[in-house]
């Protein structure tokens, strides 16, 4: 069984749990877990499309770098087989410039991988010329064949079981130099696969982005200038359209068609499976663009497909290389079928995930692919199958926080209001409702908050940013006293209300007042009452004083009389 071995790894300290990767890859052979993205390698087609979309370069390609300067320093001849598109990748630079600066690194020589191709292409016009066959699938991508073999293996019998060009070249090299070790160089990751699984042809494999480093690692510069060598139409491989463009197509019996992109290859795969086509010779690439669009093409952030189709198309030529064509026995390649792991759970499992998913009925799976799945359905069999987590499901989480923070807002005995900064009502709950006898949130959702409010206090709070806290005040139009606190949030660029209704409390202060007043009133009235009291007292006790006083007199006077 062929699993992808050590040609993509992930950086974790790298990964943001953006899920980016599992949007793009066109098998969703990549798990989540631990808030981290693993690659799985017995379901990848090495499209490399991850690697180019990460955003933070946690995708990253093993440089094999050591490995070939090894393979240098054993003594050995090592020739490199350069990709046709090396002239898209380093423009203005032909094949003697290639060479040149190769061979200061080491290398004994450097040939162009368009011999192999040339070889192919050959094999290919002998097929549908000797061999009585319906479809046939071109075989030079390895990534295809990765697709074929792991997702449509019934069609194997379509695919054509030929060498690659790279494998094709290789073989020459070395049945011409026995004791050669070779190093294909070119923009593919699936070539390192291709290579390591295929053993004894390619000995190593480097990108293109691996030898600029190395070569700037060295100092050493590429010469500008592109010779005219016109025995090379084979260079036309890694355009869309290429292989076509290099065959005998005089035949009346089949159709000539080319196909990029992993996803019209999937759409035409299932056309062929369902017995659509018939009597065509389909050259497919994975790369949008054939091999001028590959993952590691070093401009693959700023590609350029029609330029990069002219560059080659120049330095193409009209002839073909003069090749010496091997048996075609020498030439077969075994593709076989490659078993997947990953078991398909029954209706039963994926229904009890969908539920667990909030999605109880078919208009609750809104199929929105954020998480990276085409359908719900699809990421509730990877949840079965260990490839993702509930958590990815962003309507889930977006309910699930909402319904939790509506919980929390709803049932709160404070009013709580939201404005945006427009001073517009964002959100209001039942509490601020109460205060404000509103009838339904929904009534005053959007509207100016000057129809439910004096927005003063918000325009205060958002022009210095200085939040109002425990203020209270009074809502003469609803007959409510609040409590209230009003902050601006910066980073929502929200204003947000929050009122205690202190009503009940204002009206028992103003009852104690009342009757602290009364109080106060009666204790006077009692106080002067009961001086004026003392004073009629004092006023009739002096009275009878005088009165006796005279008598007493008067009885003196009497007596001494006597």
């Amino acid at each position: 069984m062929m699993t992808v071995k050590n040609c993509l790894t992930l950086k974790k300290s790298n990964c943001t749990n953006c899920y980016k990767c599992i949007r793009h890859c066109p098998v969703k052979s990549i798990r989540f877990s631990g808030n981290q993205a693993h690659i799985i390698g017995n379901e990848c087609i090495l499209c490399g499309r991850c690697f180019v979309v990460c955003p933070q370069d946690a995708k990253q390609i093993v440089d094999s770098t050591e490995k070939v300067k090894v393979l240098i320093q054993s003594g050995d001849p090592v020739i490199v087989s350069l990709a046709p598109s090396f002239i898209a990748n380093y423009e203005g630079v032909g094949i003697e410039s290639m060479r040149k600066a190769l061979k200061k690194l080491g290398f004994t020589d450097v040939e162009e991988t368009a011999i192999g191709a040339t070889i192919v292409k050959n094999e290919y016009d002998r097929i549908l010329r000797e061999e009585d066959r319906d479809v046939v699938i071109s075989s030079c991508c390895h990534s295809v064949n990765l697709l074929i073999q792991k997702y449509f293996p019934a069609l194997l019998e379509y695919l054509a079981d030929v060498m690659s060009p790279m494998q094709a070249h290789c073989a020459d090299i070395k049945k011409r130099m026995p004791n050669a070790k070779t190093v294909f160089i070119g923009p593919c990751v699936a070539k390192k696969d291709e290579a390591e699984y295929y053993a004894g042809l390619v000995d190593a494999v480097l990108t293109f982005e691996e030898l600029t480093n190395w070569l700037s690692a060295e100092g050493i510069q590429l010469d500008k200038g592109v010779e005219n060598t016109p025995e090379s139409h084979a260079r036309m491989f890694p355009t869309t359209g290429g292989i076509l463009k290099t065959m005998d197509r005089s035949s009346d019996e089949y159709t000539f068609m080319a196909i990029d992109g992993v996803e019209r290859c999937i759409a035409s795969l299932k056309d062929i499976a369902n017995g659509e086509i018939h009597k065509c010779f389909i050259e497919m690439s994975a790369c949008e663009g054939s091999c001028i669009g590959g993952p590691v093409m070093e401009k693959y952030h700023m590609a350029d497909p029609v330029k990069d189709y002219v560059i080659v198309s120049r330095y193409a030529g009209k002839k073909d290389f003069e090749v010496e064509q091997p048996e075609p026995m020498s030439l077969k390649k075994n593709i076989a079928m490659i078993e997947l792991m990953s078991v398909q759970p029954s209706e039963y499992e994926i229904m009890s995930v969908l539920r667990q998913m909030g999605k109880f009925k078919r208009s609750d799976e809104l199929n929105c692919g954020s998480c990276g799945y085409d359908t719900c359905r699809e990421k509730a069999i990877a949840i079965i199958q260990g490839k993702s987590e509930i958590s990815m499901c962003l309507p889930y989480l977006k309910d699930k926080a909402e319904s939790f923070s509506d919980t929390i807002v709803n049932n709160t005995p404070n009013g709580m209001i939201a404005l945006n900064e427009d001073l517009e009502v964002q959100q209001i709950n039942k509490a601020a409702c109460k205060i404000m006898n509103i009838r339904s949130s929904s009534d005053v959702l959007g509207e100016p908050v000057v129809r439910i409010l004096d927005p003063k206090v918000f325009m205060q709070v958002k022009k210095t940013g200085r939040a109002v806290r425990d203020q209270r005040t009074y809502l003469a139009e609803y007959k409510k006293y609040v409590e209230q606190t009003i902050v601006y949030d910066a980073d929502t660029r929200m204003l947000i209300g929050i009122m205690r209704d202190v009503t009940d409390e204002e009206l028992d202060k103003e009852k104690k007042a009342k009757l602290n007043k009364h109080t106060l009133e009666v204790a006077d009235t009692v106080v002067e009452k009961q001086m004026r009291i003392v004073q009629e007292i004092a006023s009739l006790l002096g009275e009878t004083a005088a009165e006796t006083k005279i008598a007493l007199t008067k009885l003196k006077e009497s007596i001494n009389d006597e």
